[in-house]
């Protein structure tokens, strides 16, 4: 942060970041168009206001960025190329309202970046999703294994979350994008100024329509809607990193990182490859986490008004970028052993649900005696040291026999066969299992949902893209003195 700026505004630290230098010039140009259109000033000083907007831009594109987005910093350059008649391009704004709408431009940029970074990592994990729909590996529940299921079942699962954080940005985007600009400090003002113009030349879809609300209590629901959406996606991220992460407290992991710069190596002992990607995955989403819950505290218990929540660029995007970036990464550069992954699930009592119910489908025997016999069938094999598999018939039917009082009523093919995985897990019936005519349906489903919110971004961006371009043509028509036939009429040097 500059000296400069530090000695004479203490809030110098929130009046930059983001794009808001680059804002403040598009506002700058807003307002002297309608300024213009609403004959608030002359067509003759609208020219050389518009001219001096376009001189200092042009130096300031000339040199290094400044640092400060402060209309009051930037004032005095244009007084100097314009003279007295620039203080008019102030007329019915503040910089209260000046700073509402850097704030949602910076807000409603960053969205749209942290949509399309998020996209590639869900479209990354599609791609691995796509390539094991028949890898049978063990499931979790309480950190220990649960049942067996497939990697793309669980990686749609992860796909299905993620698309709920794309949901919410898109849904933080209509708010972010409404436009403050002309409220002024918080009444509006006796100027003219056609709010709803202004929130149209700057993309706006319309507008934060009171007034108070626009700079004193919008800033704060809007960019919280924001760090809600980014902060719940680094939970979910961190709940994948410490799932893949959990792999290598096994000396014979399924899954792990391929070498290379998401691995590190130990610097005393040669067999150990450390999987830094996923440490950083797991920190880098608990520092996001920590930085969006920030967002709210700034704003917590906070008279409305006050400077504490009103940054230029309230949720920065910079972290969250590099997050959603690193998870496509992460996705790309995972390396599964199939077989190992499918030992670990014959290595423990995981399908012991469907003998229970393959004996209540198969041969009537009510759920809870199937379960009890399941229960013990993995006592047994575990005092003896003995997977389900290696549970000969005949034990399985003794315990069955003795707990029912007749006969086991499946026979050994029978048994081996509800026993295995490849029959629990591919003969699942419900919605959204991980059989394969399931898993292809939700990959179908996912990659429709990721093609939809990649236009949207695309569609915002054009909306964007196409007021900036009306702006510019704007402000040029009236520097080139298009706008002279604006009837001249008295001029007023008061400004809020």
């Amino acid at each position: 942060m500059p000296e400069a700026a530090d000695s004479h505004d203490v809030n110098a630290t929130f009046r930059g970041g983001g794009r808001s230098v680059e804002y403040l010039d598009q506002i700058n140009k807003a307002s002297i168009v309608a300024l213009a259109e609403a004959q608030i000033v002359t067509s003759g000083v609208a020219r050389r206001i518009a001219t001096g907007i376009l001189a200092v831009l042009q130096t300031e594109q000339a040199t290094p960025r400044q640092w400060s987005a402060d209309y009051l910093d930037y004032e005095p350059k244009l007084l100097a190329a314009v003279g007295p008649d620039a203080s008019r391009l102030h007329c019915g704004r503040s910089r209260q309202d000046i700073s509402a709408t850097i704030a949602r431009m910076n807000l409603r940029a960053g969205v749209l970046d942290e949509s399309d970074a998020l996209i590639e990592a869900r479209q990354a994990l599609l791609a691995l999703a796509e390539s094991h729909k028949e890898t049978i590996v063990p499931a979790y529940t309480h950190g220990v294994q649960a049942q067996p299921t497939t990697l793309a079942h669980y990686l749609l699962g992860m796909g299905g979350a993620l698309a709920r954080s794309s949901s919410r940005l898109r849904a933080a985007y209509r708010h972010a994008n409404e436009g403050p600009l002309g409220s002024a400090a918080l009444t509006t003002s006796s100027f003219a100024l056609d709010r709803h113009r202004l929130a149209s030349l700057l993309g706006f879809d319309g507008l934060v329509e009171n007034a108070y609300d626009a700079n004193h209590l919008a800033p704060v629901d809007t960019s919280l809607e924001v760090a809600a959406a980014l902060g719940i996606a680094a939970v979910q991220i961190g709940q994948f990193a410490q799932d893949l992460h959990a792999q290598y407290a096994s000396p014979t992991p399924w899954m792990t990182l391929q070498r290379g710069e998401l691995v590190g190596v130990s610097s005393i002992m040669p067999q150990k490859r450390n999987p830094a990607a996923l440490e950083q995955l797991r920190v880098q989403s608990s520092m996001l986490l920590g930085e969006m819950q920030a967002v709210s505290l700034m704003a917590h218990n906070v008279r409305s008004g006050m400077f504490d929540y009103r940054a230029y660029d309230p949720v920065p995007s910079g972290r969250a970028l590099a997050l959603f970036e690193l998870l496509r990464k992460v996705l790309g550069g995972l390396v599964v052993d199939k077989e190992r992954a499918l030992a670990e699930v014959h290595g423990d009592f995981s399908t012991a649900t469907e003998i229970a119910d393959a004996l209540l489908q198969r041969a009537d025997v009510p759920f809870r005696i199937g379960h009890h016999f399941a229960s013990a069938l993995t006592d047994f094999g575990r005092a003896r040291h003995l997977s389900l598999r290696e549970i000969p018939y005949c034990e399985a039917a003794r315990i069955y026999e003795a707990m029912a009082s007749h006969p086991f009523p499946l026979d050994a093919k029978t048994f081996a066969e509800v026993a295995s995985p490849e029959y629990m897990v591919f003969g699942r019936k419900g919605a959204g299992g991980p059989q394969i005519a399931e898993v292809n349906r939700m990959l179908s489903g996912q990659r429709e949902t990721i093609a939809a919110d990649r236009a949207w971004t695309q569609s915002r961006r054009a909306q964007l893209s196409h007021a900036d371009a009306r702006l510019d043509a704007a402000v040029e028509a009236i520097a080139n003195g298009a706008a002279a036939s604006i009837p001249t009429i008295p001029s007023n040097p008061e400004t809020t």
